[in-house]
């Protein structure tokens, strides 16, 4: 099945020059004007990318919908194309760098449907950079991803729209030799020619950080995965959601954390309210401090 395969070891997902799947019935895809296709539901190439995203989602999975999975397409514009062929060389330039092995993996960066129609038309910029500057639980500076066996991570941070729509990238990322980067580092690019980029953790990385200097050499955005979560939205959605809201998710944390984190988030939850913190910040701290597993079962619990 699908889903016990890792996405990394499929040539047909990881040389995507060649194997465009297109559903003839469908109408034109609304990212990017014409760069990118929609994978017809029930291929191979579809249901990889659908169950590495599930099986990502953990428990969540099941209350997850996917609406459509879309592919970066080299054949729908040239400069699509010379990107592709850009990443092939420094790809090949990394392997030469490091004894043979670049370090090719795939991870998933999550924003609003403009962003990410932004970094499919334009590639990525120093508006993407600034989403990380001021966030004390980013591993420094730079274009942050999160390994694509944990979605969750990007889908709790994600923003989604009127409908709860929600969208995320799974790029390929040029890692070559990483070096580890503590949370909260404004380190922005590496500390020696001997590293290429940067993650959370060396032992098992689950962030993935690339330096502004290489961010689009570096990422290819390849497919565009649109899902819907309810359980998710009262976190990452509208404050209008009818899930969990975030004052009430203060009065939950008070009764289950220690002083000393909860005025952690606190003081970051204030900042949110004075608009010195963007709501993708907050979250991102509530888990750092926190912590998935508790976070996960009051959301779980509030939808009882």
């Amino acid at each position: 099945m699908a889903a016990q395969v890792e996405i990394e070891d499929q040539e047909s997902v990881t040389n995507l020059d060649n194997g465009e799947i297109i559903n003839p019935g469908s109408q034109p895809p609304n990212f990017s004007g014409e760069s990118t296709i929609l994978l017809r539901e029930s291929t191979f190439e579809h249901d990889l990318v659908k169950n590495c995203f599930l099986t990502g989602m953990g428990s969540f999975a099941n209350e997850t919908t996917i609406v459509t999975v879309r592919k970066n397409s080299t054949e729908r514009r040239i400069t699509t194309k010379a990107k592709f062929a850009v990443f092939k060389i420094f790809t090949e330039a990394m392997t030469k760098k490091n004894n043979g092995d670049a370090n090719v993996k795939y991870g998933w960066y999550s924003g609003s449907k403009e962003e990410i129609d932004r970094v499919i038309t334009y590639g990525f910029s120093n508006r993407e950079i600034e989403k990380f500057e001021n966030d004390v639980g980013s591993h420094g500076v730079g274009i942050h991803l999160v390994h694509h066996r944990y979605s969750l991570a990007a889908a709790l941070v994600g923003e989604g729209d009127e409908e709860g729509i929600k969208n995320i990238l799974l790029c390929r990322v040029i890692l070559g030799k990483p070096e580890q980067i503590e949370a909260g580092s404004k380190q922005s690019y590496p500390s020696s020619n001997r590293f290429d980029s940067g993650v959370d953790n060396l032992e098992n990385p689950r962030k993935y950080v690339i330096w502004s200097s290489n961010m689009n050499s570096y990422i290819l955005p390849t497919y565009i995965v649109s899902f819907k979560s309810p359980l998710l939205r009262g976190l990452i959605g509208r404050a209008r959601s009818p899930c969990v809201s975030f004052s009430a998710l203060m009065s939950i944390l008070s009764k289950s954390l220690d002083v000393t984190r909860m005025n952690l988030i606190l003081t970051s939850y204030d900042d949110f309210r004075k608009r010195k913190l963007r709501r993708e910040q907050l979250v991102r701290k509530i888990r750092e401090v926190v912590g998935d597993h508790l976070l996960f079962k009051i959301l779980k619990n509030q939808r009882r």
